[in-house]
């Protein structure tokens, strides 16, 4: 059995684990698992890392976030994403920075838009923010973003062809996530060769590398409007943020996740 969410799918992994106690069970771990329910409803969770014989993890840092007596049962398959081509540089309107991801409380959605006020007259930049609204509250709050801060565009939920062009377009990506397992949009920005500004958190570093440029402090708009100014002027820094973005790109070959899925599946076959 391969069970995909500790927390949600605990009642099967137990079931599983009764009825067939020495078949092979694997567990993938999402973001939610490791940065919420195994703090806020720890029994499930920890009780379905207990029953599995191997944990999936979405980035090398997850390890930390298990208790020391599964860590060992830990192996990290990167979220894969398939190339396409595009080219990348200024639009007709400016220069576009993408952000990827719905508006909910964990994704600081907004953080991106209230940098981009704090740009000089002169600059060319603005934010096409394209996710869902998780709420009426933030869809309102995204629409008087656009009201007042001409450098926004929020274009709502849509579709994964949509996403792919605006990456093949943009001069890159902005993740402000407080919290993340493994987000896949990295993976595509990657894949695409678009320099990504990220908040720091684990999830982000397990993905990027510790010494990556990009990075920002969680929830700070100074230093993120800063990144942003400099990816507009500073043209040495964007080709920077590119090479790195190029060193990671073979982590998350299509080709390289399913060769991590096979060498498990051996792998957990043999041991049992």
């Amino acid at each position: 059995m391969i069970a995909l969410h500790a927390w949600r799918s605990a009642e099967s992994i137990r079931s599983y684990r009764e009825l067939y106690p020495d078949r092979p069970l694997i567990v993938a771990l999402s973001g939610t698992d490791i940065n919420e329910y195994i703090e806020r409803d720890p029994g499930p969770t920890l009780r379905s890392l207990a029953c599995a014989d191997r944990l999936v993890a979405l980035q090398e840092l997850a390890r930390k976030r298990v208790p020391g007596r599964s860590r060992r049962k830990v192996r990290v398959i990167y979220q894969s994403a398939a190339a396409f081509p595009g080219a990348h540089g200024a639009t007709a309107r400016g220069f576009d920075v993408a952000v990827i991801g719905h508006l909910r409380e964990v994704k600081d959605p907004l953080r991106a838009a209230h940098a981009a006020r704090l740009l000089p007259a002169s600059s060319r930049l603005r934010i096409v923010h394209f996710g869902a609204a998780e709420t009426p509250q933030w869809r309102e709050r995204a629409q008087a973003e656009m009201r007042r801060n001409p450098r926004y565009l929020w274009r709502g939920d849509r579709r994964r062809a949509d996403v792919r062009r605006l990456l093949g377009r943009v001069r890159a990506m902005v993740l402000s996530s407080r919290s993340e397992g493994g987000a896949n949009v990295i993976s595509e920005a990657i894949v695409a060769g678009v320099p990504i500004l990220a908040s720091r958190i684990e999830g982000s570093v397990g993905l990027l590398g510790r010494n990556y440029p990009g990075y920002f402090p969680v929830g700070d708009t100074q230093a993120l409007a800063r990144l942003l100014h400099r990816i507009e002027t500073d043209a040495g820094f964007l080709q920077c943020l590119r090479r790195a973005i190029a060193h990671r790109a073979h982590f998350f070959r299509p080709g390289r996740e399913k060769a991590a899925w096979k060498k498990l599946i051996s792998e957990i076959a043999q041991s049992l």
